[in-house]
C-alpha cells in the first residue's frame, strides 16, 4: 500500500533512514514497500537488499519534482524501468531538458499522479494517486469517473510530528530562509508518516477498487537486480579471446624491455598473472588502464601508478607502475588473487595541471553513456549542522559562529540553543547534498543510466548518484584517477632546467635517482624540503634517525611514518633495530628468513601475508583475506572468526606451541588494520626520490617549479629561502620580468604576480599577456595606458616595487599614479602610432626608511624578501648555539634564537604537546618538543622569532631541542607608521607559522609496545 516512501537521501526532505524506514514498516505490518525518494535513485540498492533480509518486498522507483511541484511518481517494474526512469532525469540534469508535465511512455515503468497534475487523457501504466485527505473529493463527478485508475498514495517523509519538526528545519535549510518564512507548499503534509497496515486499509476500505489497483501495482512491480555480476566495461577488444590476445602480446613485449629475453623468474610470473587474470575475467581492465597510460604517455604527460596495482609484474610490464615487483618480493595475491571476485584497483597520480586531460580522454574514448564520476555523500558535519540550525532560527552571525567553533559545553543555554542542540544532533550523519569523488571513475558494460540517473556538477563531468560504497556493491570497481602537486613540481622543474640550462633530463628513468650517491647523502641528512612525501618535520627526523640512504630503506621509512604503523609501535622498535641489529634476536626463524629485510618487524600489508603463508601454513590468498579482515575491509566477524580459526589450526599442525602463534597473532592483530602497502611505499619513494634527484642537481629549477605548484607541507616562505639558500637571487615581482608564476633568469628569481595578495588572479595574467603582446612597459604612464587597473591596483604594485625599473622611489611613484589616473579616462586606453614621450613631474625628494620595503613585503606577499626576518628584530643577539652544533651538544642545555617555520600538535597521555621546526640566523633548520606543562607557561605566540632556552636530546643521530622555557622576540616598529602608534604594529600579526593537528591517539611508549627482542620456542 506504500508507494511513495522517502528516506533521508531525498536531501533536505526526507527525515528517516533506509534502515529506520524498513523498520517501521516491520512494525505496521507491511509486507512490500516503495522507495521514491526526489529526483534520485541513490537510496535504492541498499533498500532492497535491507528490504529482502527483513523479508519485505522492495519496490523501487522515484519522485520527479520541480522545485515544490510534484510531477508524478515513477516505479519501476523491472531493472529496465529503472532505466527508464534514470535516463528522463539525467537528461533534465545534464542536458537542461525540463521535466515534461506528462511522462513519456515507458515500457517498463508505472506512472502515478498526484491530483494537482492529472493528464487530459492516461497512458496503459499511468494512474492517479488519492491522498487519504482527499477521498471526499470522490463524491465529484470529475474525479468519480476516474475511480478504476486510481490507487492509495499515503507518502512517508517523517516519522510523527517531531520528524515534521525537523523536516521543517531541513527544508529551511534547502531554501535558506528563516522558519517563519516556510510556506504549507514548501513542506510535506504533517499526516504523511507509516499507519498500520491494517489500519490504512481500513481508511480506503469504501474504495476496494483502489486498494486492488495498488496491490496489483505492487505486484506487477519486481526489482531483482543481481549484485554478483561485474558491470565494469568487460572488454577492450569486443570479447575474452582478442582481450587475452592483446594482454598477452603486450605482457611479453613489455617484459623483453623490462627484463631482456632471458629472465626466467620474471616470464614465470608473468605467465602465472596473466592465467589469473584471464580467469577472473580482468583483462579488459588492465587493458583499459594501459590504454589510459598510453594516451598519457603520447601527452608527455607523467603517472604514477600505485597502490597494490604495483604487486602486479604485469602491471609492470604494460608501463602502468614503475615497480618491479620482483626486486621488492611484492606478492600478486595482495593485489588480484582467485578469492577476490571484484576486479583489482589501479590508483594513478598525474600532475593536477595535466589530470583534466586524462579524464577528457577517458570520457570521449568511452562515451558519455558509460563513464561517470562516482558520487559521495557530503554530511551534515559538527559545525556545519549547528550553523545551518541555527541560521534557520533566526540567529546572528556572531551566536552562529560561538556555535559552530565553540565546545556544546561553552555553548548558551537558552531556549534556542536548546532547540538547535536538539536538532542538530538528530541530523548528525544526514547526508546533506551529493558531490564527486575525488577520483574514482567508473566505466560501464552497460548504458550507466541502467543503473543510476547522472548529475553535472560545476566541475563538468557527471556524476552518479550512488557513493564508492554502493558501487562495490552492485558491482563496480572504480578506477582512480587522481592528482598531486608533487608531480606538477617534477614536470615543471624538468621544463625549467631545458629552458635555463639546455639539459633534458629523463626523469622517468629510475635509475637515474635511486643509486645517486649525493641523492642519498642528501636523503641521510634529511635536506629533503621541496620533496614528495619526504619534507615534512617528522618524515626529516625519521630519514636522519636511520641515516636513510638507500631505496629499499626509503621504502620502509615511507610506510612506517603512517600514523597506524607508529600507532602500532612498530615505528619505534624499527628504528631501534635499524641501529642496533646487533641487540635483538629474531623470536622465529620464519621472521628472519621472510621479514629480515626490516628486523623480523611487520612493515607493510604484505608481511601479514608473508607470516600467515610462512609461519601459519595458509595459502597466499587465504592470507590475503587474513589481511582485508583485519584492516575492516572483511565482510564480516564471523568470517574473520573462521580466518582466526583456521590460523590456530594450521600451527598447531605445524608444531608451534600455543604461546607462540598467540604472539604472532597478537602482532599480526594490532598491525594488520594499520599497516601500509609496500607496493604504495615503494611507488612513493620512487617520486620522492625523482624530486630529489633534482632538489640535489638542479635546485634553483626545482625550488622555483616547488614555488609554483604552490608547494607542499609549507608556506610560500619557505621554499623562497630554500631557493635563496640554494644560491638564487630573490627578486620581488616586476611588471616587465616577472611571469604570473615565478620566473627563473640564470639564478635570478622573479617572483611571481600570483603571490601578491590582493591582486586579482585575471589581472595578473592580463599584465603578462599585454607585455608578451606588445613588449615591456616603458613607464609608469605606459603601465596605466596598456592596463586597465585602478589606483588601488597600480599602488599596490608600486609598494612591492614592481615599477624599480623606471629608477624612481616608491614615494616618487605614487604621486606620479595619482596625478596620471585622476582624470584617466577608459577610452584612451588603445593603442598609439607614435609612442608619446612619458611626461616628467618635477617632485620634491621624500626620504624611505630601509625597513619599509621590508614591511611592504610583509603585507603583500606574506614575508620579507629584501632583508631575513632577523634583521627586523630590535636585539642583536642571535643565539649561544647554532644549528649545526646541536649534534655535539647531547643533553646541554642551551639558548637559540630562531624563526618559527612549523608546529605540530601532537596528543600524548599527559595532553598536548607540539614539534616545532625552526630556522636560525644561518637558514639551518632545527626541531624542538614542547611537552604540555611547558606549553601551558610557554605557549606559541603565532609566528615570528623566538628565544628558545632548552637542553638538547640526540635520539639515533637526530637532535631535538626540549623546551623549558621561550619567549618571542619584538620587531622594530613598522616604520611606515612613525606617527601612528596604532598600527607600528599591525603589520607582524601577518608573518605566518604552518600548524598542522594530529587526530590520532598517543603513540605507545617502549615499555608498551611489547615486540619480543629473544627468541620464542
Amino acid at each position: 500500500m506504500y508507494l511513495n516512501c522517502h528516506s533521508y537521501h531525498s536531501l533536505r526532505y526526507g527525515t528517516l533512514p533506509l534502515e529506520t524506514l524498513v523498520q517501521q514498516a516491520l512494525a505496521c505490518g507491511v509486507t512490500s514497500l516503495a522507495l521514491t525518494d526526489i529526483n534520485t535513485v541513490t537510496g535504492i540498492y541498499d533498500f532492497a537488499k535491507i528490504c529482502r533480509k527483513e523479508g519485505i518486498k522492495p519496490v523501487v522507483g522515484m519522485e520527479f519534482r520541480e522545485g515544490n511541484r510534484l510531477r508524478y511518481i515513477g516505479l519501476a517494474k523491472t531493472q529496465r524501468g529503472i532505466g527508464e526512469l534514470c535516463r528522463l532525469l539525467t537528461a533534465r540534469n545534464c542536458e537542461g531538458t525540463p521535466l515534461p508535465d506528462q511522462a513519456p511512455a515507458f515500457g517498463d515503468a508505472i506512472i502515478i499522479y498526484p491530483l494537482s497534475n492529472v493528464p487530459q487523457q492516461l497512458g496503459e501504466d499511468e494512474y492517479i494517486g488519492i491522498r487519504p485527505s482527499e477521498l471526499n473529493l470522490l463524491v465529484q463527478e470529475k474525479w468519480k469517473r476516474l475511480l478504476p485508475r486510481m490507487v492509495a498514495l499515503n507518502p512517508v517523509t517523517v516519522s510523527g510530528k517531531r520528524e515534521h519538526n525537523l523536516h521543517r528545519i531541513l527544508r529551511a535549510i534547502d531554501l535558506n530562509v528563516v522558519l517563519s518564512r516556510l510556506s504549507e507548499e514548501d513542506c510535506c503534509r504533517v499526516d504523511e508518516y507509516m499507519r498500520p497496515a491494517g489500519e490504512l486499509l481500513e481508511i480506503y476500505g469504501d474504495y476496494p477498487q483502489i486498494v486492488a489497483n495498488t496491490a496489483r501495482i505492487m505486484e506487477a512491480c519486481n526489482f531483482e537486480f543481481d549484485f554478483a555480476t561485474p558491470k565494469n566495461k568487460r572488454h577492450y577488444t569486443g570479447n575474452r579471446e582478442g582481450d587475452i590476445k592483446l594482454l598477452t602480446g603486450l605482457a611479453y613485449a613489455g617484459l623483453k624491455k623490462r627484463y631482456g629475453e632471458k629472465n626466467r623468474p620474471a616470464r614465470e610470473r608473468v605467465d602465472k598473472e596473466l592465467r589469473v587474470i584471464d580467469e577472473l575475467g580482468f583483462s579488459g581492465y588492465f587493458l583499459i588502464t594501459w590504454d589510459i597510460v598510453r594516451y598519457s604517455n603520447s601527452m608527455g604527460f607523467m603517472h604514477v601508478g600505485r597502490g597494490s596495482g604495483a604487486n602486479s609484474i604485469v602491471a609492470y610490464c604494460l608501463g602502468i607502475t614503475d615497480i618491479c615487483p620482483l626486486e621488492l618480493d611484492l606478492y600478486f595475491e595482495r593485489f588480484l588473487n582467485l578469492n577476490r571476485k571484484t576486479p583489482p584497483d589501479f590508483d594513478i597520480d598525474w600532475s593536477w595541471q595535466e589530470r583534466d586531460v586524462i579524464l577528457q580522454y577517458i570520457f570521449d574514448r568511452y562515451g558519455k553513456e558509460h563513464v561517470a564520476f562516482c558520487g559521495t555523500n557530503v554530511e551534515f558535519k559538527y559545525r556545519s549542522i549547528f550553523r545551518e540550525v541555527g541560521k534557520v532560527f533566526g540567529l546572528p552571525k556572531e551566536e552562529l559562529d560561538g556555535l559552530a567553533t565553540q565546545p556544546m559545553e561553552l555553548h548558551d543555554d537558552n531556549a534556542v540553543v536548546v532547540a538547535v542542540h536538539k536538532y542538530g544532533k538528530m541530523l548528525e550523519k544526514f547526508p546533506n547534498q551529493r558531490s564527486m569523488h575525488a577520483c574514482g571513475i567508473l566505466i560501464s558494460e552497460a548504458p550507466i543510466t541502467d543503473y543510476t540517473a547522472l548529475e553535472m556538477p560545476p566541475k563538468g563531468f557527471r556524476i552518479v548518484q550512488f557513493d564508492m560504497h554502493v558501487a562495490e556493491d552492485i558491482g563496480f570497481e572504480k578506477f582512480d584517477i587522481l592528482s598531486q602537486r608533487g608531480l606538477g613540481s617534477i614536470n615543471d622543474a624538468v621544463k625549467l632546467i631545458r629552458k635555463n640550462r639546455g639539459i633534458q633530463v629523463d626523469i622517468r628513468d629510475t635509475t637515474l635517482s635511486k643509486g645517486e650517491k649525493r641523492c642519498n647523502e642528501f636523503l641521510g641528512l634529511g635536506q629533503t624540503i621541496g620533496c614528495f612525501y619526504i619534507e615534512s618535520p617528522a618524515m626529516r627526523g625519521l630519514l636522519r634517525r636511520l641515516k636513510c640512504d638507500n631505496y629499499p630503506t626509503l621504502v620502509a621509512a615511507s610506510s612506517i611514518i603512517r600514523p597506524g604503523v607508529a600507532q602500532s609501535g612498530m615505528m619505534k622498535e624499527y628504528i631501534f633495530r635499524h641501529n642496533y641489529p646487533d641487540r635483538f634476536e629474531y623470536f622465529h626463524e620464519v621472521f628472519e628468513e621472510h621479514l629480515g629485510d626490516t628486523y623480523g618487524i611487520m612493515v607493510y600489508q604484505e608481511d601479514v601475508i608473508k607470516v600467515a603463508m610462512h609461519f601459519g601454513g595458509l595459502s597466499a590468498a587465504d592470507g590475503d583475506i587474513l589481511r582485508r579482515a583485519m584492516s575492516g575491509k572483511g565482510r564480516s566477524l564471523s568470517a574473520l572468526q573462521r580466518v582466526k580459526d583456521n590460523f590456530f589450526a594450521s600451527c598447531a599442525r605445524l608444531g608451534h606451541s600455543e604461546e607462540l602463534s598467540r604472539e604472532v597473532y597478537r602482532q599480526i592483530e594490532s598491525f594488520a588494520g594499520y599497516s601500509f602497502c609496500k607496493a604504495h611505499s615503494a611507488s612513493y619513494a620512487v617520486e620522492s626520490y625523482q624530486s630529489l634527484y633534482l632538489k640535489v642537481h638542479y635546485p634553483l629549477e626545482f625550488m622555483v617549479a616547488v614555488i609554483n605548484n604552490q608547494g607542499g607541507f609549507y608556506r610560500t616562505e619557505v621554499y623562497v629561502h630554500e631557493a635563496r639558500m640554494s644560491g638564487a637571487h630573490i627578486l620581488n615581482p616586476c611588471i616587465n620580468k616577472s611571469g604570473y608564476e615565478t620566473t627563473l633568469y640564470g639564478t635570478d628569481v622573479y617572483l611571481g604576480l600570483m603571490l601578491l595578495q590582493g591582486l586579482e588572479g585575471r589581472l595578473a595574467e592580463g599584465i603578462v599577456e599585454e607585455r608578451e603582446r606588445n613588449g615591456d612597459f616603458v613607464s609608469l604612464e605606459d603601465f596605466v595606458r596598456r592596463i586597465p587597473i585602478g589606483i588601488e591596483g597600480v599602488q599596490l604594485l608600486i609598494f612591492i616595487g614592481a615599477f624599480r625599473f623606471t629608477g624612481k622611489p616608491k614615494s616618487e611613484l605614487l604621486v606620479q599614479a595619482r596625478l596620471l589616473l585622476v582624470n584617466f579616462k577608459p577610452e584612451q586606453r588603445m593603442p598609439l602610432l607614435l609612442q608619446e614621450p612619458a611626461k616628467e613631474w618635477s617632485l620634491p625628494k621624500l626620504e624611505r626608511s630601509y625597513f619599509e620595503d621590508a614591511f611592504d613585503e610583509i603585507e603583500l606577499l606574506g614575508f620579507p624578501v629584501s632583508c631575513s626576518p632577523f634583521d627586523l628584530l630590535q636585539t642583536a643577539f642571535r643565539g649561544d648555539v647554532m644549528a649545526a652544533d646541536l649534534v655535539n651538544c647531547h643533553k646541554k642545555e642551551v639558548r637559540m634564537l630562531a624563526y618559527l617555520i612549523s608546529r605540530k600538535h601532537v596528543p600524548t597521555k599527559r595532553g598536548v604537546m607540539y614539534f616545532g621546526t625552526w630556522i636560525d640566523v644561518n637558514g639551518d633548520y632545527f626541531d624542538t618538543a614542547h611537552f604540555p606543562d611547558c606549553l601551558e607557561r610557554y605557549p606559541f605566540r603565532g609566528g615570528g622569532c623566538y628565544l628558545l632556552l632548552g637542553t638538547v636530546e640526540v635520539d639515533y643521530h637526530f637532535p631535538t631541542l626540549t623546551i623549558h622555557k621561550m619567549a618571542k622576540l619584538p620587531f622594530i616598529p613598522d616604520p611606515r607608521y612613525s606617527h601612528d602608534r596604532d598600527n607600528q604594529y599591525k603589520i607582524h600579526q601577518q608573518i605566518r607559522e604552518d600548524v598542522s593537528m594530529t587526530h590520532r591517539k598517543p603513540y605507545p611508549q617502549a615499555h608498551e609496545i611489547g615486540l619480543p627482542r629473544r627468541k620464542m620456542g
